[in-house]
């Protein structure tokens, strides 16, 4: 089964009978058709852009459980869902707040089985004026009650039978969330197989590509970097910072492997195999864009790039 099928088959079981199921595998496929649009004269907000998008119909109730400030600029809520509450590694919710009128699109940064052993997802948000981030980073506390549902394209859920897959995860800034939630369901696939005696899902290789402006703002390296260590040879990443500090230095001692520089051609291309690699890109639009490109002009086959842009 190729690898594109992997997507194909996660779009028809996660939607219920009779709900398009065609239209999801072909926008799910798509890589140079992008899921959210923006108007040329305002900026759209979250349920205007993803308007075509599939979402579940339920909306459950939730509870903030935890806030860790990872960065200057960026909240982590840990967030106590619903039993039935389900998502695929990579999909995104609408985030329902009492008393404000926009409705948030946040990622989930966390992988499907936290949720499974904790009832548990997390979220990363970055400090914004848009009203949903401004009340994450201003008046949300521990014990705060929301409700959210699931919704999304983008999202990397493969079964036991399908052939493995080389993922190639490209993440610009805070885009880092949906390829972090598919690099920690990677990781679990990956231990699950061993654990299984090979009867599970077989996970091919996962190299991350990760730009941001400074060491602090590269969410969640540490555990990018100890999940590279843990699967030597198989699991890998390469971290660059595009405003480094004044004193380059400082950069150098808190992340060695930290390189300057945004992605190039050349990172892309010891990574690309065009019979197995899937890649999955999230970041700002121009950077998508032109690292779409470049892997095309790599040979890697369009069904093999898929996107989220966040605007």
């Amino acid at each position: 089964m190729s690898v594109p099928s992997i997507l194909r088959t996660a779009a028809r079981n996660f939607l219920p009978p009779g709900r398009g199921s065609s239209r999801l595998r072909c926008r799910a496929l798509s890589s140079c058709s992008n899921t959210r649009k923006m108007s040329s004269k305002r900026q759209m907000d979250h349920l205007e852009k993803t308007s075509k998008d599939y979402r579940q119909n339920a909306v459950y109730p939730a509870q903030v459980c935890g806030i860790i400030q990872e960065s200057d600029t960026v909240k982590r809520l840990r967030i106590s869902v619903h039993p039935d509450f389900t998502f695929k590694a990579g999909q995104w919710v609408d985030f329902f707040i009492p008393g404000v009128e926009k409705v948030g699109g946040f990622s989930m940064c966390s992988c499907p089985g936290l949720l499974q052993r904790e009832g548990v997802i997390e979220l990363a948000v970055k400090k914004a004026l848009h009203p949903p981030a401004h009340w994450i980073h201003t008046a949300c506390t521990v014990g705060a009650h929301v409700a959210m549902r699931v919704g999304g394209n983008f999202f990397f859920d493969p079964r036991p039978a399908h052939a493995p897959a080389d993922l190639l995860l490209v993440a610009g800034g805070v885009g880092i969330n949906p390829l972090y939630s598919i690099l920690l369901h990677a990781a679990h696939l990956a231990r699950q197989h061993h654990a299984s005696g090979g009867r599970d899902y077989r996970m091919g290789s996962a190299h991350m590509l990760y730009s941001a402006k400074s060491v602090q703002e590269l969410l969640f390296k540490n555990t990018i970097l100890e999940l590279s260590r843990e699967f030597p040879g198989q699991f890998s990443c390469d971290l660059r910072v595009t405003e480094p500090s004044q004193d380059p230095a400082r950069d150098q001692n808190i992340l060695p492997v930290t390189r300057r520089g945004r992605i190039t051609e050349a990172d892309l291309r010891a990574h690309v195999d065009p019979q197995r690699t899937l890649c999955y890109l999230c970041g700002p639009p121009p950077m998508i864009e032109a690292i779409s490109q470049s892997l095309i002009d790599l040979g890697l086959p369009k069904d093999r790039i898929l996107f989220e842009k966040w605007w």
